[in-house]
C-alpha cells in the first residue's frame, strides 16, 4: 500500500532555490534513507512531508487515515511528568477503554442488572465488542512495550522526572516516546545522536521489525547499512533514488558514473569526427553531399552534458612537527570523575606510537571524562597517568566548548597562527570547505557541521604527535566522515578516540579499549574483531552456567566436564569454519577480478600483438582459474 507521494516538490527560502521537482514514494514497511552533504535539503524535505514546512510546488499526497511521527534533529523531550508517567500519555485512549471495561464488569455484577436479562445482554455485548477492540490495539501488553523501549534506551528508573534529565537523555526519550506511538510513517532526522552502542544495535534491531515505513536521516553508515533497503540522494537540488542499503547506493553511484563518463566521451568522440569532416569536405564538389548529410545528422544530435561528479569534498591531512617516543601514555589503575566523585576507576592500560586506540562504552561511563583527565583538563582522583617523551597533544571537543567566540572564521584561525599569511588562511579554511564569505560568518552562528570542520582545521595546524578526538564524527555528513578517516589513516602520530560510530571505528582503530565502573578491557583489533571477542565471551558464560547445572544434577562432575568441553569445541570449530568460509569467499572474488583483468588485457592491441607477453598473461591466468576451481569446491563443501 502506498502511505505517501511526493510530485514534483520545490521549495524556496526566500529567492533562493533549496529543493527543485523532488519526487518521492513510501510504501508499507519501506525502509528509506535520506543521504547527501549538510546543508543539502534532507531535514527540509522532512520537515515538509511531516507538515512542518510549508512547500512552493508540487504536490505531497497521502491518504487521511495514514499517521506520521516525526523526530526532528536533537529533539528533547520537555515534561513536569516522571518518565513512566509522560510514556502512559501516549495510551491515553486505551486507559479510557481500561477503565469503562472495569466500569461494565461492575455493572455486570450489579445484581439489578443480572435480574434484568435484557439489560444484562445489553451490557455484555457492549463488554465483548470493546474487549475485542481493546486487545486488538494492544491494551493487555502496551505496559510492557513501554518497559521494552525504556530498557533498550538504558532508562533503568522509570519514576525520575523529566526535567531532571539531561539533554541527550531528553532526545532520547522523545525517540522512544514516538516509538511507542507506532505511526505508519516513522520519520527520524539523525535518530543515533547521543546514543551508545549498545542502544544502537537495540535501536537497528527494533526498526528492522517496525510494522510501518521509515524515513531516516543518517550520517551512521553502520545504521544505514543494518536499517535501509532504499536510498534516496540530495543533490544539487535534485533527488535520485538507488535501491539496497548505504554501501550499495555507492557502489551503484560510481559504476552510474562510470558509465556515464564512457558514454559522453564516446558521444564527444563522434561529434568532434563528424564536425572534422564537415570542416574538411563541405567545399570540396566530390564529397559535399556527404559532409551535409553528417551536418544534418550533427544537428539532430542530442548532445550529453557532461556527467556530473560528486560535490567538492573536504580535503586535508594531518601532519606531525616532531616524532614522539615509543612509550606515549602509561595508565595505572586511574579513577576519573567530577567534583570528586568517581564515574569510573581502575582504569590501566598503555598506548604506543602508531596505535589508534578506540575507547568504547556506555553512555556515562566516563569516556570523555578519561580524555580530559589526560589533557589535565580535569585532575586525576586515583592513580596515576605517565607522558611519554617529546609529546605534543591536539584535543578535539565533541561540543566544540572552544568555537563560541563572535570573531569570523578566517581571524579565529589567523589570530592563532598570526605568521601565516591570509592567502595561507584561506587556503586552509578552502581545504574544510569555507569559500569566498563563508570564511566572514561569525563563529557563533555557525551550523554544527560548520564548527567541526573549523576545529578540524584548527587541529590539522597544531601538527600534534598524539591526537585525543571526543566524537569527531559528530555533525559531519558521510562524505566529510570519509575524508576524515582517510586522514586519520594516514597519520603518523598516536589517536586515541571515543565515538559510537562503528564503520569510523571499524576503519581507524588497532586496540579496543572498553571501560566499565570498576576497569578496563583491551582488544587488540578492530570494533568486530571486539564484538565477536565479547560474544565468544558471553558464549562462554554460558556454557559454565550450563556446565554448573549440569554438575549440580545427577550425572555429576564428569558429565558436566564432557558437556562443557564439547560445547567449547563445537563453538570453536564453528567459529573456524565461518572465518575459513569468510576468507575464501574473499580470495574467490580476488581471483575472478584478476581472470576478468587478464581477459581485458588480452583485448588490448599492444598486447595481442606481443607474442610473449600472450604466453604470460594466459599461463597466468589459466593458473588462477585453476586455483579458483579448487577454492569453489572447498567452498562448496565447508558452506553447506
Amino acid at each position: 500500500m502506498i502511505l505517501l507521494q511526493v510530485n514534483q516538490l520545490a521549495k524556496y527560502y526566500g529567492a533562493e532555490l533549496i529543493l527543485s521537482n523532488i519526487k518521492l514514494e513510501l510504501q508499507t514497511r519501506d525502509r528509506v534513507a535520506l543521504v547527501g552533504r549538510n546543508g543539502a535539503g534532507k531535514s527540509t524535505l522532512l520537515k515538509i512531508i511531516a507538515g512542518h514546512l510549508s512547500h512552493d510546488g508540487g504536490e505531497i499526497f497521502k491518504p487521511k487515515e495514514v499517521t506520521i511521527g516525526y523526530l526532528a534533529q536533537n529533539t528533547g523531550l520537555e515534561s513536569n511528568l516522571s518518565i513512566w508517567e509522560e510514556m502512559m500519555t501516549v495510551f491515553e485512549s486505551l486507559q479510557t477503554m481500561e477503565k469503562t471495561l472495569r466500569h461494565l464488569e461492575e455493572q455486570m455484577a450489579d445484581t439489578d442488572a443480572m435480574n434484568n436479562s435484557g439489560k444484562y445482554e445489553r451490557i455484555l455485548k457492549e463488554y465483548d465488542v470493546l474487549q475485542v477492540k481493546f486487545k486488538e490495539q494492544g491494551g493487555y501488553q502496551y505496559e510492557a512495550d513501554i518497559r521494552s523501549v525504556l530498557h533498550g534506551l538504558k532508562f533503568r528508573d522509570h519514576g525520575v522526572m523529566i526535567s531532571s534529565l539531561s539533554g541527550g537523555q531528553k532526545t532520547r526519550l522523545a525517540l522512544g516516546k514516538l516509538l511507542l506511538t507506532r505511526p505508519d510513517i516513522l520519520i527520524l532526522d539523525e535518530p543515533t545522536n547521543h546514543l551508545d552502542i549498545d542502544t544502537l544495535s537495540w535501536l537497528e534491531q527494533y526498526l528492522q521489525s517496525y510494522e510501518g515505513a521509515i524515513l531516516i536521516v543518517s550520517h551512521d553508515r553502520y545504521f544505514l547499512d543494518k536499517v535501509v533497503s532504499q536510498v534516496y540522494e540530495v543533490s544539487r537540488k535534485q533527488i535520485q533514488k538507488f535501491p539496497g542499503n548505504y554501501s550499495a547506493y555507492l557502489e551503484q553511484k560510481a559504476a552510474n558514473y562510470e558509465r556515464d563518463m564512457k558514454l559522453y566521451e564516446k558521444q564527444q568522440q563522434e561529434v568532434a569526427n563528424l564536425q572534422d569532416f564537415i570542416q574538411r569536405n563541405l567545399a570540396r564538389a566530390s564529397t559535399t553531399k556527404r559532409a551535409q548529410s553528417r551536418r544534418k545528422k550533427l544537428e539532430k544530435m542530442e548532445i550529453m552534458d557532461r556527467p556530473l561528479g560528486d560535490e567538492k569534498s573536504a580535503s586535508f591531512t594531518f601532519e606531525i612537527e616532531k616524532q614522539s617516543g615509543n612509550d606515549v601514555l602509561t595508565v595505572d589503575s586511574l579513577a576519573v570523575g567530577y567534583h570528586g566523585e568517581k564515574v569510573s576507576e581502575s582504569i590501566s592500560f598503555r598506548a604506543y606510537r602508531g596505535e589508534s586506540i578506540a575507547l568504547v562504552g556506555p553512555n556515562g561511563i566516563g569516556k570523555s571524562t578519561l580524555l580530559k583527565t589526560i589533557i589535565k583538563k580535569l585532575p586525576e582522583l586515583a592513580g596515576t597517568i605517565r607522558y611519554g617523551t617529546n609529546l605534543s597533544i591536539g584535543y578535539y571537543d565533541q561540543e566544540q566548548a572552544e568555537l563560541r567566540s563572535n570573531k569570523r572564521v578566517l581571524n579565529e584561525l589567523w589570530d592563532d597562527y598570526p605568521l601565516k599569511s591570509e592567502k595561507e588562511i584561506r587556503t586552509v579554511l578552502g581545504n574544510f570547505l569555507f569559500s569566498g564569505e563563508d570564511v566572514l560568518k561569525i563563529v557563533s552562528t555557525l551550523s554544527g557541521g560548520e564548527k567541526a570542520r573549523l576545529a578540524l582545521a584548527k587541529l590539522m595546524l597544531e601538527k600534534a604527535n598524539v591526537l585525543i578526538l571526543d566524537e569527531p564524527t559528530n555533525h559531519l555528513d558521510l562524505d566529510s566522515k570519509e575524508v576524515l578517516e582517510n586522514a586519520l589513516i594516514d597519520y603518523p602520530g598516536t589517536i586515541l578516540f571515543v565515538s559510537h560510530d562503528r564503520y569510523f571505528i571499524n576503519r581507524i582503530a588497532t586496540k579496543v579499549l572498553e571501560l566499565s565502573p570498576s576497569g578496563s578491557t583491551e582488544y587488540l583489533g578492530d570494533y568486530d574483531y571486539y564484538v565477536e571477542k565479547k560474544t565468544e565471551q558471553a558464549e562462554l558464560e554460558a556454557l559454565a552456567a550450563t556446565a554448573a547445572a549440569v554438575k549440580n544434577g545427577p550425572n555429576g562432575e564428569l558429565a558436566e566436564k564432557n558437556s562443557y568441553q564439547q560445547d567449547k569445541e563445537s563453538k570453536k570449530l564453528e567459529r573456524q569454519r565461518k572465518r575459513k568460509v569468510e576468507e575464501m569467499e574473499l580470495r574467490i572474488e580476488e581471483l575472478e577480478e584478476q581472470i576478468q583483468d587478464y581477459e581485458q588485457q588480452l583485448c588490448e592491441p599492444e598486447i595481442f600483438q606481443n607474442h610473449e607477453k600472450v604466453l604470460e598473461i594466459n599461463l597466468n591466468s589459466e593458473k588462477a582459474k585453476a586455483e579458483l576451481d579448487q577454492l569453489m569446491e572447498e567452498w562448496a563443501e565447508l558452506a553447506e
